[in-house]
């Protein structure tokens, strides 16, 4: 089927929010290509489930679209109309399974050697798409924390040595309390401006507590799920003829109550943390690092403190994913250096949203003295001696 044949009916599996949207830009969906319209249904048919970040920006480029004339419209999608799509692909049920299908329709585009040119068109459709539709800024600066170390006596090396020219290296911090402080600090700023999935705690070992203001995700609450999933993992593997293309499929359609999970949109977020991402099912440091990315990615977190646990020590692959339940050996200096990295890549990922000039992040090694403020009001790559606790750091940081 193309794009021109769709009716009304081709959408009834759909969640009711998402048809409605669907049979309400039938006409635009018809004018889309092949080769366009199915990454867009992937969006949409996550809808009803999806962060108010993802709804308002699949809002807004439909909108966008909808304004545009049909001679615009011919020219926006020009680039991706001259991509071709094999008939064999055109009779998969791309509206139904639109990963299914950008999954074979991308390989179809190396096979063919069209892979460039798509992203030649994907390049000037989203520039196009930004310039028409300027990213929403942030209702209030946007702050980042992120919190290494855990369990760490001693370290000798440099720490945030990719952050510190960007900062203001702390080297007298007062420990004591200092995860209480952060968190503190975190659900006193979510009080103050309360935002829908705006203000996240992750944690990659056991939560330090919780609060409804917070939306809150923790590798230790998810020790069920991950149990389940490597459990069908492991049943799935053994089955004959099993490769890992048809493992890569089956983990894509699973379902949060087959994990465990509830239908909500959290648990389902935390579903995707836990089947999309590579090793976020067996080490910690991966999980909260995944879960970071996908935070500031999919829900343009306002606030995200996270903090990183000591993961499981390297064993054999196939022992990693056996699912055994017995007491696993932890690497707390690993996973240190493992934080220290993914601390830097947190800030970079915040640097990508809207309102990036104007962004506090904060990184602190738990349990010590040593921590580094990055913002708007503090100067860079200098070291500061003050006796601060992290409650005054995190108000110095963002002017509080």
């Amino acid at each position: 089927m193309l794009p021109t044949s769709l009716v009304a009916g081709n959408f009834l599996q759909y969640q009711p929010e998402a048809r409605g949207i669907a049979v309400a830009h039938l006409e635009l969906f018809r004018r889309m290509p092949l080769s366009f319209l199915p990454s867009l249904l992937q969006e949409l048919i996550e809808y009803d489930h999806n962060f108010p970040a993802e709804r308002d920006a699949l809002s807004s480029e439909l909108n966008y679209l909808s304004n545009l004339s049909p001679t615009q419209l011919e020219h926006v999608f020009k680039e991706f109309a001259q991509i071709q799509v094999s008939g064999e692909q055109s009779k998969l049920d791309w509206v139904n399974q639109p990963l299914t299908f950008t999954e074979a329709f991308s390989a179809n585009l190396w096979s063919t050697h069209q892979m460039i040119a798509f992203q030649k068109a994907a390049a000037t459709y989203s520039e196009q798409l930004h310039a028409a539709v300027p990213a929403q800024l942030p209702v209030v600066p946007r702050v980042g924390i992120a919190v290494i170390g855990a369990g760490v006596d001693s370290y000798s090396n440099i720490l945030f040595e990719q952050l510190r020219p960007h900062g203001t290296y702390f080297s007298n911090i007062q420990p004591e309390g200092g995860m209480e402080k952060l968190l503190a600090a975190t659900v006193s700023r979510a009080e103050s401006h309360p935002i829908p999935f705006g203000h996240w705690y992750v944690d990659g070992g056991k939560s330090a507590g919780t609060n409804p203001s917070l939306a809150c995700v923790s590798y230790d609450a998810l020790l069920p799920a991950r149990r389940a999933l490597l459990s069908k993992i492991q049943n799935e593997v053994s089955k004959p003829g099993t490769g890992p293309e048809s493992l890569r499929n089956y983990i894509a359609h699973l379902q949060p109550e087959q994990l465990g999970l509830g239908g909500g949109t959290l648990d389902r977020f935390q579903m995707k943390l836990l089947t999309d991402g590579s090793g976020t099912q067996i080490f910690s440091t991966t999980f909260a690092q995944w879960t970071t990315r996908e935070v500031l990615r999919r829900a343009s977190a306002t606030t995200l403190l996270v903090r990183f646990a000591p993961r499981q020590r390297q064993r054999p692959m196939n022992e990693l994913l056996s699912n055994d339940q017995r007491e696993v050996e932890l690497d707390p200096v690993g996973s240190l250096v493992d934080a220290d990295m993914a601390a830097y890549y947190q800030w970079i990922n915040q640097q990508r949203l809207p309102g990036h000039d104007r962004s506090v992040f904060l990184v602190w090694y738990e349990g010590h003295r040593q921590a580094l403020a990055i913002g708007p009001t503090l100067p860079r790559g200098v070291e500061s001696k003050s006796a601060l606790d992290l409650g005054a750091l995190f108000a110095v940081a963002t002017g509080t």
